[in-house]
């Protein structure tokens, strides 16, 4: 079955394994098998390909909804959805994560930080480490590297850089402290002090760290869970167990997952 001829039902989409998922409107469902471009579904209806203009072999890093735009990063650069077809963007390098601040994209790629208006794209940091993930605060942009993590702090114009040797492919913000998720399943956590600290829960290898609504969401190997905080220490707190969850959309009370070995998953009325 090809990738790249357009619109049609797939019937083995629960075989592979999910990268991201995300609401569309308000009727539809955007969801990404890994290598296997992108599936749509209406929330009454059937999954189907939506892969028509984008290469042979794409892969979805992740997947970008704001307002009406539908983007998504992948392993051959970032890709508008108009009119049931993608549409290459002028970033053409592998791209794992895609901001818009006002009249600015950011984007984390494969060659650093990449910035850009309107289509003139140019390299901004770090153009020798893979950036996973990017966080635009008040006063920081966060930089999740393949080596830890890079702030840098606008007002003092400056980088500060944490190295740990091993890559960061997540970032969220919870109770004031920046939060990355390492490739050794680790949760990283600001301390308020200028550092980090390590934190490994028992049996339970993280994937990502998702900020949705007023709540951060831990998709883990055991399942999802909902991070909070007991006595100052930060704990989870389980919302569906028993399936590896990779990422989650909301759509008002409801819960979307994406999962390795059963498809996507509905919690909620």
């Amino acid at each position: 079955m090809s990738n790249n001829d357009g619109i049609h039902e797939r019937n083995d989409w629960f075989q592979f394994h999910f990268s991201s998922i995300r609401v569309f409107g308000e009727q539809q469902l955007i969801a990404a098998p890994m290598g296997q471009g992108v599936l749509r579904k209406y929330k009454t209806g059937e999954w189907e390909d939506v892969n028509r203009g984008l290469p042979e072999g794409t892969h979805v890093n992740r997947l970008y909804v704001e307002d009406e735009r539908l983007l998504a990063c992948t392993n051959n650069g970032l890709f508008r959805f108009q009119e049931d077809e993608w549409e290459p963007s002028a970033l053409a390098v592998g791209c794992y994560q895609y901001k818009q601040i006002g009249r600015m994209s950011l984007a984390a790629t494969q060659y650093g930080l990449w910035s850009g208006i309107k289509e003139q794209w140019s390299k901004t940091a770090y153009t020798h480490a893979i950036v996973y993930d990017l966080l635009y605060l008040p006063q920081f942009i966060v930089l999740a590297l393949d080596r830890g993590i890079a702030i840098y702090d606008r007002l003092a114009d400056a980088w500060m850089d944490y190295t740990w040797g091993k890559a960061v492919t997540s970032l969220a913000v919870y109770d004031g402290r920046i939060l990355g998720v390492t490739e050794k399943g680790e949760l990283l956590a600001g301390d308020k002090k200028g550092g980090f600290e390590r934190i490994q829960f028992d049996n339970v290898f993280l994937f990502s760290v998702v900020t949705k609504g007023n709540h951060v969401f831990i998709c883990s190997d055991r399942g999802l869970y909902r991070l909070t905080c007991i006595c100052g220490n930060l704990s989870l707190v389980s919302v569906q167990l028993g399936t590896p969850v990779t990422d989650l959309d909301m759509d008002g009370d409801r819960l979307y997952m994406t999962t390795l070995f059963q498809g996507v998953q509905t919690i909620g009325q």
